[in-house]
């Protein structure tokens, strides 16, 4: 039997870029002419939202939580290296990057030989000329997306992308776990998932626009259930487990967004329902995740959740339980992050 580990990391967009920067989706929100006029300022804050604010609009905030998510990346990192795959499995997020309005699959495995891709203008590398060039590995993409049709799920695949590269999902997940620059010499195979369903045209799979109010008959279909991006985990890992590979599979993607969470007027995530969902993984707890509904999913700002929920539908069919556990939350950095390595 191959051998197979589960991984689970961030993929927060701000992270590439510097400190005085991290704060920028809540400078955006606090632009909404439909905010309260108590939140317009930090007064009207809570207070842990106040203190991590501080006078200099997050910056000396932002260092911490920076370090705090460099060094769970060094330890998933760390596990990486030392598991030594053939290549790792990406469930991330497309966030109207390749589903836009030509096709909005549920999901989609990326069967490409190569992937190209560049960090993004000034970032905390300070890199201006820097390449990724990966692998990927066709051949298990279409044995995977075989089998999971043989099985029931309507899998669509791609041999080369729409309109971007790659998505950022995919593309951070690489910069961030080479943070140190040392190189990523394993192939992938990008797993995309329709995460933002109802909001991703209307919203571009972005922030909200706050020049209108969007309507039921303004958004599209929803995403796929909790239930089904379990089981497709669950699927996924069982025919990885029964191949002649050895894989890791990886969840890429923030949990609560706060630009997702209208109860909190976009200020800041849901973290009490992030907490309950990461209680409930660190006891095994995995029947709660699948019997999430989507409902609480889009109500508590979670959409990116259902990366993670491929994930532990993989912990679940594999028997296994989190080895290391990370969560880092925040109120002013836009989403509670949550890490994890389990064999």
């Amino acid at each position: 039997m191959a051998e197979v580990l589960a991984l689970g990391i961030s993929h927060y967009p701000p992270l590439i870029g510097p400190d005085h920067m991290m704060s920028g989706i809540l400078r955006r929100m606090l632009q909404n002419p439909r905010l309260p006029e108590e939140l317009r300022n930090p007064a009207g804050w809570p207070e842990p939202m106040r203190a991590e604010w501080g006078n200099d609009q997050g910056t000396s905030s932002a260092g911490r939580h920076r370090a705090a998510l460099v060094g769970w990346m060094h330890k998933v990192r760390g596990a990486l290296d030392a598991f030594k795959p053939d290549f790792v499995l990406i469930w991330g997020d497309d966030q109207y990057e390749n589903f836009r309005e030509d096709v909005i699959p549920p999901y989609c495995i990326s069967a490409y030989d190569t992937y190209r891709f560049s960090p993004p203008a000034n970032n905390v590398w300070g890199e201006t000329d820097k390449t990724y060039e990966l692998a990927g590995n066709r051949v298990a993409a279409k044995m995977l997306a075989t089998r999971l049709i043989e099985e029931g799920f309507d899998t669509a695949y791609s041999y080369k992308p729409l309109h971007h590269p790659i998505g950022h999902a995919f593309a951070n997940a690489i910069m961030y776990l080479d943070y140190d620059r040392q190189g990523f010499p394993y192939p992938i195979i990008p797993f995309a998932i329709n995460c933002y369903g109802r909001k991703v045209i209307s919203q571009r799979g972005g922030l909200p626009t706050f020049d209108r109010v969007l309507t039921d008959a303004d958004l599209d279909p929803p995403a796929p259930t909790p239930r089904r991006l379990f089981d497709l985990g669950a699927a996924t890992a069982r025919i990885f487990k029964q191949s002649p590979y050895r894989v890791a599979l990886l969840a890429s993607s923030g949990w609560s967004h706060a630009f997702l969470v209208a109860k909190n007027h976009f200020l800041y995530p849901d973290t009490p329902a992030d907490r309950r969902m990461y209680e409930a993984m660190c006891a095994g707890d995995y029947a709660a995740w699948r019997d999430y509904s989507g409902a609480a999913v889009e109500d508590c700002g979670q959409q990116e959740l259902l990366n993670w929920m491929c994930l532990v539908g993989a912990l679940n069919a594999l028997e296994l339980t989190p080895k290391e556990t990370g969560f880092v939350d925040t109120w002013i950095f836009n989403s509670s992050k949550a890490f994890l390595v389990a064999s």
